[in-house]
């Protein structure tokens, strides 16, 4: 098993491609949030759709009392949620797993090659990380093989 130094050296993929209904969702998003999202994914199996937007502007696209998620949520009939961008792979780990304390993250490459995220969380908090029927863990699978090819997440 290979250990890369520190989590903060891995570096997000940059080869991201949207399709047209993601960029529809994305030009939605951006008319009732004022937020225009770096990246929208689609999850079929959970119904629901993930918005990553820059640093500093999850309040704004969520608004008030939750209020432009909710409004998505109903037009698109799916569940939306809203995702904080950051640069390094520890800190976007604590953004996906908002609101529950993420404590470390140790990413592990299996002898088969298989990327492996070992996530720490507040003992209180494990339950918030992994969410009603595994909700927050299969979000979190779904966003960092997306950018970081990371295969598996396991709550510690």
């Amino acid at each position: 098993m290979s250990i890369p130094s520190k989590p903060t050296d891995v570096k997000p993929e940059s080869n991201v491609k949207l399709t047209m209904e993601e960029l529809r969702y994305m030009t939605l998003f951006n008319d009732i949030t004022g937020v225009a999202p770096r990246d929208c994914i689609i999850d079929e199996e959970r119904n629901a759709i993930v918005f990553i937007v820059d640093a500093g502007r999850s309040a704004q696209a969520i608004g008030r009392r939750g209020s432009n998620v909710r409004q998505l949520s109903k037009l698109l009939g799916k569940n939306v949620e809203v995702v904080e961008w950051a640069e390094n792979l520890e800190d976007f780990v604590k953004n996906i797993f908002m609101p529950a304390r993420v404590i470390g993250i140790k990413l592990v490459t299996s002898p088969m090659g298989k990327r492996i995220l070992y996530v720490t969380v507040d003992p209180k908090d494990k339950g918030i990380a992994i969410g009603k029927n595994g909700k927050n863990v299969a979000k979190a699978r779904l966003v960092l093989k997306r950018y970081y090819n990371i295969d598996t997440i396991v709550i510690v």
